[in-house]
């Protein structure tokens, strides 16, 4: 069985594609199989979410590019920024993993969130598409880059991660 445990930034050359959907790729012990049939174990840092063209390298040296596999998404879009930033504060405010785009927001598909973005004014279209969402304000990996795929991706912190925060209420005396 190839084991895959080390993620590199490049590689000279590739042995395999594994095409994953996003629920595999967010785990950082996985076993499955390249197309060939062959075994593989995916052993990363807990907490690694692997990436559409990500690399990773076998103790013998074999590197495996990582492939996003198209998912039943909705890819949501509306007539104004304000509409769109209004959508993804309600996913937000679900905690629904979110893909943002130049444009555009793309979820998994999920009827009652259609619904829902579909009553703050915004089209929804059915896609089959890899999705790739935000990682979080406390995620780990790399900063914001964009692939030259004409999309935005998140790959790290988005804040500092406090060590102990305190929460502010309306009602908390002005100190």
């Amino acid at each position: 069985m190839l084991t895959l445990n080390t993620k590199i930034d490049h590689a000279d050359s590739v042995f395999a594609q594994l095409v994953l959907p996003y629920e595999m790729r967010e785990n950082s012990r996985l076993r499955t199989a390249l197309a060939s049939g062959e075994e593989v174990a995916i052993f990363t840092t807990r907490g690694t979410v692997l990436r559409n063209n990500d690399l990773l390298r076998s103790d013998d040296g074999r590197v495996v590019q990582i492939i996003a596999a198209h998912e039943p998404t909705y890819r949501i879009t509306c007539k104004t920024p304000h509409d769109l930033l209004r959508c993804a504060f309600h996913l937000g405010n679900r905690h629904t993993q979110t893909q943002v785009g130049e444009d555009f927001l793309r979820i998994l598909q999920d009827t009652v969130l259609k619904q829902m973005v579909e009553g703050l004014g915004a089209i929804v279209t059915e896609e089959d598409a890899p999705f790739e969402p935000e990682s979080g304000a406390y995620g780990n990996g790399g900063g914001h880059h964009h692939h030259g795929d004409g999309h935005y991706h998140a790959h790290g912190p988005l804040a500092p991660i406090p060590a102990r925060q305190k929460i502010h209420r309306p009602s908390d005396p002005h100190s």
